[in-house]
């Protein structure tokens, strides 16, 4: 019975996780055209900001490119079949993944030197940093358990990247916010990530009510 009961969960824990992967892929894909492409045409609404990345390239450049790599190589690093058939690459990818993460995060500080949008800039950067160090100190110290909740947080944090601008096109969102609100902005949507990865993690202490 209690055997039955495992597999059900684990069916119902790969059911959400599929869910949530595609959920995750779709407002990637959403961003990536809504944000991207139409800043490489040059959509009217973007103009100035095109001028702006245009000019910031050479930190952008290596700054997007990190981001691009975390961002992918999150998936393959959560896949426990992968991890299990190939553990020096999950092992290798994972070294790519915090060096991309520190790379992204110090370009990212960087590129908002000077500005308005400084502060929100840095506390994203903090969070990334912090929590992917905390990853890699506990699979390193073979923390396992910890070191997967300590990835899921690296990983939140790095999706902000994309759900940060999945309003771009609504335009009070993108022409009128301003830098110092979308600086608040960018804050927000860091801590709310990290809200609801804690309390994805503690769902079951959360609602189970211990005998």
């Amino acid at each position: 019975m209690a055997s039955s009961t495992l597999l059900v969960r684990g069916s119902d824990r790969s059911r959400f996780n599929t869910v949530l992967w595609i959920f995750l892929g779709l407002t990637t894909l959403f961003v990536f055209i809504t944000s991207e492409v139409l800043l490489v045409t040059d959509y009217p609404m973007y103009h100035a900001y095109r001028l702006q990345v245009i000019a910031d390239r050479h930190l952008l450049f290596p700054h997007t490119l990190c981001g691009v790599i975390a961002l992918l190589a999150g998936p393959m690093q959560f896949s426990s079949r992968l991890r299990r058939r190939h553990l020096k690459f999950h092992r290798a990818l994972g070294r790519i993944y915090v060096i991309s993460v520190f790379v992204g995060a110090l370009t990212g500080i960087a590129l908002s030197a000077g500005r308005p949008g400084m502060p929100g800039t840095c506390v994203q950067a903090a969070a990334w940093i912090v929590c992917t160090t905390a990853a890699f100190i506990t699979a390193r110290n073979r923390q396992i358990a910890r070191h997967r909740q300590w990835m899921v947080r690296s990983y939140a944090v790095t999706f902000t990247f994309v759900s940060s601008r999945v309003l771009n096109l609504w335009p009070l969102y993108w022409s009128h916010l301003g830098d110092t609100l979308a600086a608040v902005g960018l804050i927000v949507f860091t801590l709310a990530s990290l809200l609801v990865v804690e309390l994805g993690l503690n769902w079951r202490e959360l609602t189970t009510l211990r005998a």
